[in-house]
């Protein structure tokens, strides 16, 4: 098995590890509904979503816009009890080194319970379709929350975002990019803004050519995800690092990574905060202790309780403001 492929299959174990894990961590001292109630019947090959739970709700497949001539569909978690006031938003984008993974999994269901409206989106993978396709899915669904505001409950003026790993470079993006407009694509809710409030960028990749080893292999993820290698694509390499888009405007960043991560070094994570630093925007780095790619080892120091503490601070700071 070459290099290249080993890094792949790490991407995509650590993906659904962390996907795994967290949604024991929501389980824990919650009575779930049964699953013929709270799951639809899954299409072939797909992923069931966990249960809902009796204060959390999942409204699955809900359609969101276009991307290559087919219908893109997002998961809604949300409380069951209406809220008495408009909701704030996070967006979570899954991992799996743009290659796989599944809107149906991720922490960010911990939200809902908070008072957070989630949305679980689906983007195109790089077999099915090349850069800037994954980053335009992901803006069009933001576009789309915004225009059924009212329909949701939601704020339009507080949407956040989180993801990991291929899904943290797609937030950080996100995050750099609001504005720029070759990367809006065409899915639909044009007369919308992609601008996000809040990133959480869980060990994304920032600056591609600077990952070094088999990253620079033509068959890496990254590699796949532009279509050719660095040389060939320079144009758009650059358009895909979030660290090239970076202005003062940017909206506040929470990144963290593991300082033992193989899989994308702590250092495209180095500098992502570097360049917000440099910028003004502001940001926190937390580099976790002991743990590598997926926050996967033994004594991780912060402990996974406390990052999800820190999150849910995060958000609850910038998203939630005059409460």
């Amino acid at each position: 098995m070459t290099l290249a492929r080993r890094n792949i299959l790490n991407w995509l174990l650590c993906a659904a590890v962390v996907a795994l894990s967290c949604f024991c961590v929501v389980a824990v001292g919650e009575t779930t509904e049964s699953p013929e109630k709270a799951i639809p019947q899954s299409r072939p090959g797909e992923r069931r979503a966990p249960p809902a739970t009796q204060t959390v709700e999942r409204i699955e497949d809900v359609v969101f816009g276009t991307g290559g001539g087919r219908e893109l569909r997002l998961d809604i978690i949300r409380l069951k009890e209406p809220a008495k006031s408009p909701m704030p938003v996070v967006v979570w984008v899954h991992g799996g080194a743009w290659l796989g993974g599944s809107r149906k999994g991720g922490p960010a269901t911990i939200l809902a319970g908070q008072g957070y409206f989630v949305a679980s989106v689906e983007y195109r993978l790089s077999q099915e379709a090349k850069f800037p396709a994954q980053v335009e899915d992901c803006k069009c669904a933001i576009r789309h929350l915004r225009a059924h505001a009212k329909k949701y409950n939601i704020d339009p003026d507080r949407i956040g975002c989180w993801g990991l790993s291929a899904g943290g470079h797609l937030v950080a993006l996100l995050g750099t990019s609001g504005g720029v407009k070759e990367l809006e694509g065409k899915g639909g809710w044009q007369d919308q803004s992609s601008r996000v409030q809040a990133v959480c960028d869980w060990f994304g990749p920032t600056d591609f050519p600077k990952m070094g080893g088999s990253h620079n292999d033509i068959n890496s993820p990254e590699c796949q995800l532009i279509g050719g290698s660095y040389t060939e694509k320079a144009d758009v390499v650059r358009a895909a690092n979030p660290i090239t888009h970076v202005t003062a405007d940017d909206p506040p960043f929470l990144i963290m990574h593991g300082e033992n991560d193989n899989t994308v070094p702590i250092g495209q994570s180095e500098l992502l905060d570097e360049a917000l630093k440099k910028a003004g925007v502001e940001v926190t780095f937390v580099r976790v202790k002991n743990a590598g790619h997926g926050f996967g080892g033994a004594g991780t120091e912060p402990s996974r309780e406390e990052i999800q503490k820190q999150i849910i601070a995060f958000f609850d700071k910038h998203l939630k403001r005059g409460e």
